[in-house]
């Protein structure tokens, strides 16, 4: 079985670059805003699907600190002058025995170099690896990004909750 608090691996990029997803660290904390402040608003409504800059303690408390059982969160990260930085973000929280909604951001200037794509693909095998069977995922219907990455992976639309999203599943097994 994987060990998901300590995955990481190397990844290479379409445009020749890598990057690095890994497990989310205590200490990735400040690199995580640092993110947050580089992606735009309009990025950030994608993902939470309201204006979004800044977080309540009690969601940066969820943000930084999953359990990697039922909270798993991957961080990509690149080189820019010399240093690393958190290009991206993907996590998994199981709601029910096992299901578990997805959900990514990634920073506008890497967004189309395949980020959230190995995001998917490597939560996709922590998630099959600790036994879940489906995979939720609700997108708004403009953010055609995310659909074509999650329609890659096979994700079906479902029954919406939500009229102004899209539900979508992915069977694991």
């Amino acid at each position: 079985m994987l060990d998901a608090a300590h995955y990481a691996v190397s990844e290479p990029l379409r445009d020749g670059g890598s990057v690095e997803i890994r497990a989310l660290r205590p200490e990735d904390e400040a690199g995580m805003l640092a993110a947050v402040e580089r992606t735009s608003a309009e990025s950030l409504h994608r993902r939470f699907f309201v204006a979004k800059r800044h977080f309540s303690e009690a969601e940066h408390a969820f943000f930084m600190n999953p359990d990697f059982k039922e909270h798993v969160a991957l961080v990509a990260i690149a080189t820019e002058h010399d240093r690393p930085i958190i290009i991206g973000g993907g996590r998994y929280v199981v709601f029910e025995p096992g299901r578990a909604e997805l959900a990514f951001a990634v920073v506008d200037e890497w967004q189309g170099h395949g980020v959230g794509t190995l995001l998917m693909r490597h939560l996709a095998k922590i998630a099959r690896d600790a036994g879940l069977e489906e995979l939720v995922a609700e997108v708004l219907p403009e953010n055609a990004a995310m659909l074509r990455v999650f329609g890659k992976f096979g994700f079906k639309p479902a029954s919406r909750r939500d009229p102004q999203t899209v539900h979508l599943v992915l069977q694991l097994t």
